[in-house]
């Protein structure tokens, strides 16, 4: 019953794009590599890196002169980094940060089968390359997870006492909780993000849609109780599965995040910036869920001159290239069968 399970659950779990949405080429005599078939800038770093089970993996790495700080983002289901590779390249610019991404083992380029523990030692090679080839530290890294993403994610955070912090995006609690409403954690369940997040000690942004119709709000709202450092939450009201980049409220608020982890490293100690939310009551994460915590932050950008205009200007352009990628038709967790993906 318990493998029978565990296979349903993995099936469910992972649909690489077939085929690929890109290659990976040599070129000049360095023999670097570049994508083929995919919108990427010049100089985006292309990267086979190979994993500790042996599979070889495809990531790339978007530079930003003044970052101070990188994203490793593991990304949602149904798609691979020639997809995701603009979005990167924007998300690097609007927030201000170095950005890698990767393919898990079967998907795009990346040899080998896609599985649970693949999934772990790929996201565990490509932090590897953060620290060995660009010199990232742990206490400057933010761990990105979307959807089934968020298993890599929290399994690496749970193990890195020293890093910055986490975003999880349209977050499960469980591989099974997907799919069945459990009340327990089963030994063949796979992603058990739900035991893990109480382990992790930095803070946690989570971000989910509340008309998500894949992986239910309440994973998101369940994995944001339990964290040990909440950050206040985003919970786009009308926010499908694979939508939320398109409304401007998602990268507003990951960019107020961003600028607040950078400039209270030390948030995990005593000096806890505001924007870091103790355990709440329930009438205060209501209100979250209208938005109206965020409007004092908002007041303070609004006193500069020229700058909201700006900013709306920069982030409708943002919501239009999210659009163009056309992520949205993505349908995670669902048999390619019955969506045509």
């Amino acid at each position: 019953m318990g493998a029978v399970a565990s296979t349903m659950a993995a099936k469910f779990a992972f649909f690489p794009p077939v085929p690929p949405s890109y290659e990976v080429a040599e070129y000049g005599a360095a023999g670097k590599l570049r994508m083929t078939g995919a919108s990427v800038k010049e100089d985006v770093d292309v990267l086979m890196l190979k994993t500790k089970r042996g599979n070889r993996i495809v990531a790339i790495y978007v530079k930003n002169p003044s970052a101070a700080l990188t994203v490793l983002y593991s990304h949602g289901n149904a798609a691979d980094v020639g997809q995701m590779c603009e979005l990167f390249c924007e998300l690097s610019v609007h927030l201000k940060v170095n950005l890698m991404g990767y393919d898990y083992s079967g998907y795009g380029q990346s040899t080998g089968k896609p599985s649970e523990q693949n999934t772990y030692a790929d996201v565990e090679a490509v932090y590897e390359c953060l620290l060995q080839k660009y010199g990232a530290k742990e206490e400057n890294i933010i761990l990105y997870g979307q959807s089934v993403g968020s298993g890599p994610t929290l399994d690496l955070a749970m193990r890195l006492p020293k890093l910055r912090s986490v975003v999880l995006h349209s977050p499960i609690l469980s591989g099974l909780r997907v799919m069945y409403p459990v009340k327990r954690t089963y030994w063949f369940d796979i992603y058990k993000n739900i035991d893990k997040i109480p382990f992790v000690r930095c803070p946690v942004l989570v971000i989910h849609g509340t008309a998500d119709d894949v992986v239910d709000w309440s994973h998101g709202k369940k994995l944001w109780e339990l964290c040990k450092e909440k950050y206040e939450p985003l919970w786009i009201k009308g926010g499908d599965h694979c939508d939320l980049e398109t409304f401007p409220q998602y990268i507003k608020h990951l960019k107020k995040f961003v600028s607040v982890i950078e400039k209270y490293p030390g948030s995990r100690n005593k000096d806890k910036p505001p924007a870091i939310a103790e355990d709440q009551p329930e009438n205060t994460r209501s209100s979250t869920d209208c938005r109206e915590p965020r409007i004092s932050t908002d007041r303070r950008e609004r006193s500069r001159p020229n700058q909201p205009e700006k900013a709306r200007n920069s982030i409708d352009r943002f919501s239009e290239i999210v659009r163009s990628v056309g992520l949205c038709n993505i349908h995670c967790f669902r048999s390619p069968a019955t969506t045509g993906v």
